[in-house]
């Protein structure tokens, strides 16, 4: 039978406007790792409800920026070295579908946007400035999932490659993988971008995330 169209309700806004708020806090750093969320602080803090609060932690953690143990506590995750190779290979597995579908389509000033992000992500490498690194190659791979044109594989990569690339915010991650690779594969990825060559770019992006195979 046909769907009733209703429009969304002011329950629904909020907590969507409470997930915004915290996903933005721990993104940009104002909750940090390991911190501990206590619902009446969110209250105070976000001036709503509990319920909306809790459905907005419950979306979090399926995300993977929460962690929350019934009776427990509900934190903020902590990064950890041994989770760093899966989940480089998971979003490598994301990307490499985002890239080679997104390149074909650049627009020229698409492509200005991409080249001008993987020369500051590069520039960021090159300097071993790890904090950067973390936030500018998510954003810049961000480009390409904007630009990709598949709206099911838009919203997949929008759903979780927050919550992935979150758990690679080590300080140390430079140590944990070979940063001199990495560079030369983020190279590839410019020059690829600024050919036009999808398939390229898509083997470079797969190497960037460690995803195992001959690289061209």
């Amino acid at each position: 039978m046909p769907v009733p169209r209703t429009a969304p309700t002011e329950h629904q806004l909020l907590r969507d406007t409470v997930r915004l708020k915290i996903h933005a806090a721990i993104m940009d750093g104002t909750l940090e790792p390991g911190e501990r969320l206590n619902d009446d602080e969110l209250i105070a803090w976000l001036g709503v409800s509990r319920t909306p609060i809790r459905e907005a932690l419950s979306q979090l953690t399926r995300a993977g920026l929460i962690e929350m143990a019934p009776n427990r506590y509900t934190r903020v995750t902590t990064p950890k070295p041994d989770e760093v190779v899966e989940a480089m290979q998971t979003l490598g597995v994301l990307f490499g579908g985002v890239v080679r579908l997104a390149v074909p389509r650049l627009t020229a000033a698409a492509r200005r946007r991409i080249v001008a992000q993987l020369d500051r992500t590069i520039a960021e490498l090159e300097s071993h400035d790890v904090a950067s690194v973390n936030r500018d190659a998510l954003d810049v791979f961000g480009l390409y999932v904007d630009a990709c044109g598949n709206p099911d594989l838009q919203r997949v990569c929008r759903d979780t490659m927050d919550g992935l690339a979150f758990r690679l915010r080590l300080p140390n991650l430079d140590e944990l993988i070979d940063w001199d690779r990495m560079t030369e594969d983020f190279r590839r990825l410019r020059a690829a971008t600024e050919s036009g060559d999808n398939i390229a770019a898509e083997l470079a992006t797969e190497a960037i995330h460690l995803l195992p195979g001959e690289k061209s």
